[in-house]
């Protein structure tokens, strides 16, 4: 078999490349039958000329995400892998780098991992609503709050709206202990975990005070107008079909909107349909809506949380979870 070497500048520099002990040079070698070896600053392939010509466009594409001071996850390598012989208007790592958001000395950029949440960010930049459901895992939250903030930074928006149903409650929130804040925190926290981990604490909690980052619960937001609001609702599935069509018309000029939800985690009562189900049926035609739909190979959590996905779908595709259910 044929078999080529590749030579770059440090050691360190291909360990960045290959991950922690070797991770993703493991995954190109299972994934395209390749012998390799690797050792200081070479790493060399062994296999068919087929399989080398494709990890080395894996290499090259990671080596540019890289020297943008960007880590290389295992989730990026699998979305190079997958894609490294479909057609692309520009390489994958132009367009991954093309829609890099925020990032500071201390705080790294945050980049799309899969194709579907390429997608995902190029539909948050040119649609007033978006819809982006999925399953757990799949970086719906963590980038809506991203594109969220990097709106603000750019001055697009005045302030970003954060809210959530809060159906474990019942929506009857004056019963809980503590102020407004304290009262929606729980419901809020991955929104707030998201924001806390892409923006040095000092200034998400001088937003926060300053009510540039609000607090609005779903149960409160009647009645309002949301002008030059970046607006993220999150948990979009346990909104009622009133609840969604009231929070959908609250957006005023200037404001943009992203809706996130899981169809297949619905926790409202039996017999209340889901405003996100409904939504789903009615909305795609309207122009300046736009739907983006997740799928399990979008999942970028521990490689577990997608074949966990894809087990309860195959499982729940036999009707048996319905059933027991009932």
């Amino acid at each position: 078999m044929p078999a080529t070497t590749l030579t770059f500048e440090s050691p360190q520099f291909l360990h960045d490349l290959l991950g922690k002990q070797n991770h993703h040079l493991r995954t190109l070698s299972q994934a395209l039958a390749l012998k390799t070896t690797s050792r200081d600053n070479w790493l060399k392939l062994d296999g068919t000329e087929a399989s080398i010509a494709r990890a080395k466009a894996v290499l090259a594409e990671a080596e540019k995400i890289r020297r943008e001071g960007n880590e290389i996850t295992p989730s990026l390598v699998n979305m190079l892998l997958k894609n490294a012989d479909r057609p692309w208007t520009d390489t994958p790592a132009e367009q991954i780098l093309a829609h890099k958001l925020l990032g500071t000395a201390r705080k790294p950029a945050v980049l799309a991992k899969t194709k579907g949440q390429l997608e995902y960010l190029q539909a948050m930049r040119d649609n007033e609503v978006v819809f982006g459901v999925g399953p757990a895992g799949t970086g719906k939250t963590y980038l809506a709050m991203a594109q969220a903030l990097q709106t603000l930074r750019n001055k697009d928006v005045q302030r970003i709206v954060l809210t959530r149903p809060a159906v474990e409650a019942g929506e009857a929130l004056g019963f809980l202990p503590g102020d407004l804040k304290e009262k929606i925190f729980p419901y809020l926290r991955p929104l707030y975990d998201a924001l806390f981990e892409m923006v040095e604490n000092e200034e998400a909690e001088r937003m926060i005070e300053r009510n540039i980052v609000e607090i609005a619960p779903l149960a409160y937001m009647r009645g309002r107008t949301l002008k030059n609001s970046f607006v993220i609702l999150d948990e979009a599935q346990n909104t009622t079909t009133e609840q969604m069509l009231m929070f959908l018309t609250r957006l005023g000029e200037g404001s943009r909107c992203v809706v996130t939800g899981d169809p297949s985690q619905v926790d409202l009562r039996r017999g209340m349909r889901s405003g996100l189900a409904e939504a789903l049926q009615i909305l795609p035609r309207v122009e300046g809506v736009h739907f983006v739909k997740f799928e399990s190979t979008d999942v970028v959590r521990l490689p577990v949380v997608q074949r966990i996905i894809e087990a309860y779908r195959e499982h729940r595709g036999t009707g048996e979870s319905d059933s027991a259910q009932k």
